[in-house]
């Protein structure tokens, strides 16, 4: 195992830690995964690729990570503003179908999605409703404990009575004067003893169609429940990362320590992650602002408010440019940018693999290599700071220029040496896929046979003095979008 220096931000001490798992050697992360009850977005998007190459860099310094990500399936979590209905349950009854055939539907989106993006897989994805008999059975602790009640068929979690004894908003920063003067009308008030107490177990009323039996009535789990069991279920406790959107700091993920320090007696979870908003033209991504864009819109190019369509690696690239703790603003402008700047890495990656130890130029020194290799390891030590290590990787393309223009000379082990910066920086940690389209580099070599044949049949041409074959197969590339320049070495291309 690599000898790092890890520093995380924990969102619960709100300070930079360094990193010291539980079980040395071993990780244990879990990840809110998402809702299932509509199309994949942008705001699944930032916390999957933002966890993702946490899992990579964590597996990179070697540790063995059992990573979990949840799926919310119970439907309990959204409703129709104007018949409060669980949207699942509604999509259900108007088409005729299961609810797990509307969950299964959007899951198998979702997971398409995230494979473009090239998001691991976690190695659990467990489900709400796969896990009932669990929840139950924590709630039933949580009873013993002293700090919940059951109100006609319904659980509620006792705020005030576990704010008395513990700290119910230490990681939010809430206090509970300002929780009791707020609510949800969902949660059902009048069975509530204070308006801060949340649902650990619901009633369903007659026409909820997900429901199972409890010892307190037939009905379903409150959604932060299903956190809490599944995570110390295939994690333990306490188990090392919690990680999910910042949106989910309250209620969310301060009902989760709420309940499992009432469940354990202790927190369960040693640190806690939280990756920033998306916003969209500086607004907040929303269906009645009109600006609610999906994943497939963005690598389609269907909604209006797209000039183009975006490859998945595009979008990956863009969302890793910033820190995940800053926020991100999708425009297109903003990711035409982006588009463009993958693109000149890309070349530089695509350069690199061509090139050959040669004396011609200044020596490359080895010191300018350790230098790049140490400052990308620092800034990912650094709270995961990826947009320092894509800075560093464009250094190193300019180092790979000038070896391609004869400017700098490399030895054989300089060069693979640097192919090693970009094997290990940009395709396992920053998961940056170098095929066309963000597809796999397998896919790519077809496409790339197919240019260099071409060139080489105008290098031919050149050799032969056939300028019109030569200048015709030049002028046709570049109608089609491709950038070629002759080299001393023969010829190189891109993409412009």
């Amino acid at each position: 195992m690599r000898d790092n220096q890890l520093l995380i931000y924990n969102s619960l001490s709100r300070q930079k830690e360094l990193f010291k798992p539980v079980h040395p050697g071993r990780v244990g992360m879990y990840v809110c995964g998402p809702t299932v009850y509509g199309d994949g977005h942008l705001g699944h998007a930032r916390p999957a690729i933002t966890f993702d190459v946490v899992f990579r860099y964590l597996t990179h310094l070697g540790y063995k990570v059992r990573y979990v990500r949840n799926i919310t399936d119970v439907g309990h979590l959204e409703h129709d503003a104007d018949s409060g209905e669980d949207k699942i349950a509604k999509k259900a009854r108007l088409e005729q179908l299961e609810p797990m055939e509307v969950v299964q539907h959007y899951l198998n989106r979702y997971h398409k999605a995230m494979d473009a993006l090239n998001v691991i897989p976690p190695s659990i994805e467990p489900h709400a409703s796969g896990h009932i008999i669990e929840q139950i059975e924590y709630i039933k602790k949580i009873l013993e404990a002293g700090y919940a009640y059951e109100s006609e068929g319904s659980v509620y979690f006792d705020v005030p009575k576990y704010n008395a004894d513990h700290h119910y908003g230490k990681l939010s920063g809430r206090n509970i004067d300002e929780l009791l003067s707020t609510t949800r009308d969902l949660d059902g008030q009048q069975e509530k003893r204070n308006p801060a107490d949340f649902a650990l177990w619901k009633k369903a009323s007659p026409e909820h169609i997900m429901r199972w039996p409890s010892p307190w009535s037939d009905g379903f789990p409150g959604w932060h429940l299903e956190c809490s069991t599944m995570g110390e279920k295939y994690l333990g406790t306490p188990f090392d990362i919690h990680g999910g959107g910042m949106d989910l700091k309250f209620p969310h993920h301060e009902c989760e320590i709420a309940q499992s320090v009432a469940h354990n007696g202790h927190d369960s979870v040693r640190y806690w992650m939280h990756n920033n908003m998306i916003t969209i033209e500086g607004q907040k991504m929303g269906k009645s602002l009109g600006n609610f864009i999906t994943l497939d819109e963005f690598f389609s190019g269907s909604h209006p408010k797209l000039k183009q369509a975006y490859s998945p690696m595009v979008i990956r690239f863009f969302i890793l440019q910033a820190h995940y703790r800053g926020t991100v603003d999708f425009s297109n402008e903003a990711l035409q940018a982006s588009e463009k700047a993958l693109q000149r890495m890309l070349d530089g990656y695509r350069r690199l693999k061509s090139l050959k130890a040669d004396n011609g130029g200044a020596p490359l020194a080895d010191s300018e290599l350790e230098s790049l290799e140490k400052r990308m390891y620092e800034a990912m030590d650094d709270d995961l700071n990826t947009p320092i290590v894509i800075a560093a990787l464009f250094d190193a393309c300019s180092v790979v220029n000038n070896i391609n223009d004869g400017r700098t000379s490399a030895t054989a082990a300089q060069i693979e040496r640097l192919q090693g910066l970009f094997d290990t920086f940009l395709v396992d940690i920053l998961g940056i896929q170098t095929g066309a389209e963000g597809g796999d580099a397998a896919d790519m070599k077809p496409y790339e046979g197919a240019v260099d044949l071409l060139l080489e049949m105008r290098s031919k041409a050149k050799a032969d003095k056939d300028w019109t074959t030569s200048d015709m197969i030049r002028d046709r590339l570049a109608a089609l979008g491709f950038d070629v320049k002759d080299t001393k070495n023969g010829f190189e291309w891109s993409v412009k």
